[in-house]
């Protein structure tokens, strides 16, 4: 299962279009407080999710550590700088996007990170 975590409806279905071909469970979550519920239900494969957003930060990127401990985490970011890339990198994201994303970067980090999974 994928789970993709935006609170910009059209961004979040903008993701989900691209990463249909891939055959996973598509999961949608559009804060920080829905994205943890979703994980309670069922731990994802994968998170792809937006850092800043109702619920979002730092700390969320920590509780989902918390949550899944070992579920690779994409972050993207349209206010990101060196010092937010580095502190998600130590809070253990997997991968890193300034936006806007070029989706064909984030599509070969998810099949990467999925690979890397199994």
């Amino acid at each position: 299962m994928l789970l993709v975590v935006e609170d910009d409806t059209a961004m979040r279905s903008l993701i989900c279009d691209e990463f249909w071909d891939l055959g996973l469970r598509i999961v949608e979550a559009g804060d920080g407080d829905e994205a943890l519920q979703r994980i309670t239900e069922q731990t994802p494969d994968l998170i792809v999710t937006d850092l800043r957003m109702p619920a979002g930060g730092l700390d969320y990127v920590a509780r989902l550590r918390t949550v899944a401990p070992t579920c690779p985490i994409i972050l993207m970011t349209a206010f990101g700088d060196p010092k937010v890339r580095a502190e998600a990198l130590q809070a253990g994201v997997t991968a890193y996007f300034s936006k806007p994303v070029r989706m064909s970067e984030l599509k070969a980090a998810v099949i990467d990170a999925l690979d890397h999974k199994t």
